[in-house]
């Protein structure tokens, strides 16, 4: 296990094991800090010896003896321990969201309650009414919360999986040196989640199937055959590897990435033209003679299209777009210019301004805002409108003093549930720029949530909407509001919408992310960095706006600097209601 994420899956697990055996509060706070450095380290962790480790902020000798580890192992003795003295469904209740560990502790020492089912069948009974603090709306919360944790069952965020075939393909690129290894499906066309992982092997010999079955990740083969085999990793991923000969690559990468749609899609062009297209490659239907099968490139090309990027391939009017010639030239990470959310120390950041600023420059960033909470959000220490001023003062004397790095002084200024921004309209006018974002109240009615988004959208200082759905991934659905009544205020007022690059958010999501472009909205792609390692997650938000079909022309911070402050809400309108 050698990915940052599944140590961080460990350790942050640890600490809510820990939680529920009501331990140190000293030691459960130093495995979750461990757990957020690890999961935000741009670096490879699992290359790091113990001395490294150390340098990491909140890794002392200890916890880097427990990383390496579960780097070696894939598990930490202490994790092993402490599951064993709990029923192994009671995880469940840990990802669970509105049950964290300390309502699942006292569900479980007071009912017995191990297990999703437990919590269902009490729930509905109405014993949870026994259990302090548990009332109806709480009940009814986390009745909600089942349902959905139980329609995302066996999908796992795309980034982790990305982590996992990484790990994956590296031990097996050692055993088949020769080889060339893609992960295809959902993961290649960048999507949010993931139902599996399959890596195709081109080149490989057939050895490599022992070192894959017999990988650390393995927990139990499923299936194995000449040229596939199937197998389940720790944690309930399958993965699937296929060897595929060099003369097939393009033929098979097509396929296996899909999706099926696209795919019928593809073929029926395909018959449309006396040919036949699968796995193998694109064959005259009459005689059975290939026609391409090397590459992608040729296969599209022996349809009368141009390569269509794999963001692309979900029959949302590509193989159209294809023929017409008229495919967009999708966003890259390297055309973004600067980052526009990241917070620092002064409310829940990992890392001071400057070590922000330097890592946002080492990332290849020209400018950066950083953009702290604002007051309602207490439990990030968030910033009233004397501390937001002071900071930004701060802020902008660190911008003054190094180079090659603009710094922006902004805020992520709360959404109040009547709309009303957290701070004061003169406090929002003296920053560089204003994120205004729902952080409370999520379960407002259509309605009430509608009109909060478009009362926030109606101050002249706000200039983008963060995570503007509130959701996350396979843990909180979307608050319901009245998309379209959103997209239109925001295009009248020129407000921007955020694609939040978060793994668990990539809010907006691709489908809106288009419709947003499509209404003349600009959007910008952000980290919500709260750690030095963070603006690698740029790539997740730049996955999301390819498949939304976005170019950089349609992110606002792929433009220079001064283009981009020009561009800004506040810079375009009167500041006056």
């Amino acid at each position: 296990m050698s990915d940052n994420l599944a140590i961080a899956r460990v350790l942050a697990e640890t600490a809510d094991l820990l939680e529920l055996k009501e331990a140190n509060p000293f030691k459960i706070r130093a495995y979750r800090n461990a757990a957020e450095t690890i999961a935000n380290t741009g670096e490879r962790v699992a290359a790091f010896d113990e001395a490294r480790l150390r340098e990491l902020p909140g890794v002392g000798r200890d916890l880097a003896a427990r990383i390496r580890e579960i780097v070696e192992t894939g598990d930490a003795g202490v994790h092993r321990e402490l599951v064993a003295e709990f029923p192994p469904t009671i995880l469940e209740l840990l990802h669970l969201q509105g049950v964290g560990p300390k309502t699942a502790a006292t569900v479980y020492r007071e009912l017995g309650i191990g297990s999703l089912d437990d919590l269902e069948r009490a729930a509905r009974a109405g014993q949870l009414a026994s259990v302090r603090g548990m009332g109806p709306k709480k009940t009814a919360l986390i009745l909600r919360a089942i349902d959905e944790r139980r329609r995302h069952a066996s999908r796992y965020l795309a980034p982790e999986v990305a982590d996992t075939a990484a790990a994956l393909i590296a031990r097996l690129q050692e055993a088949a040196p020769g080889a060339d290894f893609t992960p295809v499906g959902s993961l290649r066309r960048g999507a949010e989640t993931c139902g599996d992982l399959d890596i195709l092997a081109v080149g490989a010999p057939p050895s490599l199937m022992d070192a894959f079955t017999g990988d650390r990740l393995v927990e139990r083969v499923l299936g194995r055959g000449e040229t596939k085999a199937s197998v389940l990793l720790h944690g309930g991923l399958q993965a699937d590897l296929r060897l595929v000969p060099p003369g097939s690559r393009g033929a098979a990468l097509q396929y296996f990435t899909g999706s099926k749609a696209h795919n019928i899609a593809l073929r029926d062009r395909a018959l449309a033209r006396g040919l036949t297209l699968n796995e193998y490659g694109l064959f005259d239907a009459a005689t059975s003679a290939p026609v391409a099968s090397e590459t992608e490139e040729a296969i599209y090309a022996a349809l009368g299209l141009p390569f269509v990027p794999p963001e692309l391939r979900e029959n949302r009017g590509e193989i159209d777009a294809a023929a017409a010639g008229s495919l967009p030239r999708l966003i890259e990470r390297s055309d973004l210019r600067g980052d526009l959310h990241a917070h620092t120390t002064a409310t829940d950041g990992r890392d001071d301004i400057e070590t922000m600023a330097l890592a946002a420059r080492a990332a290849g960033l020209e400018y950066l805002a950083i953009t702290d909470h604002s007051q309602a959000l207490a439990m990030a220490n968030g910033l009233d409108e004397r501390r937001a001023l002071a900071h930004a003062a701060r802020v902008r004397e660190v911008g003054r003093r190094l180079d090659g790095i603009t710094l922006l002084a902004g805020i992520e200024c709360d959404i109040r549930p009547d709309g009303t921004m957290d701070l004061a309209d003169d406090c929002l006018a003296e920053l560089d720029l204003v994120i205004a974002s729902v952080h409370s109240a999520f379960n407002q009615e259509a309605s009430q949530m509608t009109d909060r988004l478009r009362r926030a959208i109606a101050c002249p200082y706000v200039d983008i909407i963060g995570h503007p759905t509130g959701r996350l991934l396979l843990r909180r659905e979307p608050y319901q509001l009245d998309l379209d009544a959103v997209l239109h205020d925001a295009a009248a007022a020129g407000v921007a919408l955020e694609i939040n690059s978060q793994i668990e958010r990539r809010d907006l999501n691709d489908v809106q992310a288009r419709l947003a472009r499509d209404r003349g909205i600009t959007l910008t792609i952000a980290t919500d960095a709260h750690a030095r390692g963070a603006f690698s997650l740029l790539r997740w938000g730049v996955q999301t706006a390819r498949r939304a079909w976005l170019t950089a022309d349609d992110v606002l911070n792929t433009r220079p600097i001064e283009a981009f402050r020009a561009s800004l809400r506040r810079h375009r309108r009167p500041a006056a209601r």
